[in-house]
């Protein structure tokens, strides 16, 4: 400041003057003021490159950014003491809501939602809910279900294979779901199912997925993220090979091999769950999404649909017509 007061001398009084009457201004300057508004945080547990799970949530957390106008944050996180980390990180900075992406984020979420009152916590394929954290189920099932009918409907080997992330229950009952549905059209299926270990392992994803072709599966259903894209991979390299896509519609992604894709629009459930938090009418519970929510769907893909029997396709929309009324179970008995 001295060397500036020496320097402002040499100017001369005018412009001297003015000079000071500037930095006085600047000086007297109120800080800026911390971000105000509506604000949505996202943790996920893989990269929102992988053009499924977790790309999906990334496109919920923009469709909240642009219909609520609300400020936004992303964080990929690997370890569970980053999730409890990053929950309070938000916390702290006044976040209105907090999505974590996954049901291995529940448990860190009850524990420092009580710290932080004013924000909404809510675990995606969460099944529990307290005081301001909140659980979101998919049913998952349904269209799991619907791909089921669909591979064992067509198989040519009566061999099919299930390939995920890692053995989360969610996983394990979207499984569950599609061998009930093959089998209920093809008793004398076999089901080869495999999983991983990881969600972003593209290079394991495709050797499982050619582990499971040599043994002669012909449809496979992957649940496993940015590791699913090798599957994709895989089914490419053999003849006669088709893979369903998961999460996020990903016909798109490899339309030569992908006969329809199990969905969730999360854009479409974020920004419903947003909505209610900054309307101020949102009840922590375990928010339910199934088939009549239109939340979860099968679509099959439109560039293989002259590949699909008349038959089966009326097959799927009978059960899926079932399952909007609640008449069919998705699940087997035994894991109701």
């Amino acid at each position: 400041m001295r060397n500036c007061l020496r320097a402002l001398s040499r100017l001369g009084p005018a412009l001297a003057g003015a000079a000071c009457a500037t930095l006085l201004a600047l000086a007297c300057k109120p800080a800026d003021k911390p971000t105000t508004g509506f604000k949505v945080a996202l943790l996920t547990p893989g990269p929102i490159s992988d053009q499924s799970w977790n790309g999906g949530a990334y496109a919920g957390l923009l469709r909240i950014r642009d219909s609520l106008g609300a400020s936004i944050s992303h964080i990929q996180t690997k370890t569970p003491a980053e999730f409890e980390e990053n929950f309070r990180q938000y916390g702290a900075q006044g976040y209105d809501l907090v999505f974590g992406h996954g049901f291995e984020f529940q448990d860190a979420a009850l524990r420092v939602g009580p710290e932080f009152p004013k924000t909404v916590y809510v675990a995606t394929s969460g099944n529990r809910a307290q005081g301001n954290v909140a659980g979101m189920v998919f049913g998952f099932e349904d269209p799991s279900y619907l791909a089921g009918i669909v591979a064992g409907s067509m198989t040519k080997s009566n061999v099919v294979g299930e390939i995920g992330g890692t053995e989360l229950p969610p996983v394990k009952s979207s499984f569950s779901a599609f061998e009930n549905g093959a089998r209920s059209v093809n008793p004398k299926i076999r089901i080869l199912t495999s999983f991983i270990g990881n969600w972003d392992d593209a290079t394991a994803g495709k050797e499982q997925a050619l582990a499971q072709i040599s043994r002669g599966a012909d449809f496979i259903f992957q649940n496993a993220d940015a590791a699913g894209l090798g599957v994709f991979s895989a089914a490419r390299e053999r003849t006669g090979v088709l893979v369903f896509g998961s999460n996020s519609n990903q016909n798109s992604v490899a339309p030569d091999v992908i006969i329809g894709s199990v969905v969730i629009d999360l854009p479409h459930a974020f920004l419903t769950v947003a909505r209610e938090v900054k309307e101020k009418r949102f009840t922590p519970r375990v928010i339910e999404l199934g088939t009549a929510s239109e939340v979860v769907t099968y679509v099959p893909n439109p560039a293989l649909e002259s590949r699909v029997p008349v038959a089966v396709k009326a097959a799927v929309d009978s059960a899926r017509a079932k399952l909007r009324a609640g008449t069919l179970s998705p699940l087997p008995p035994a894991s109701r």
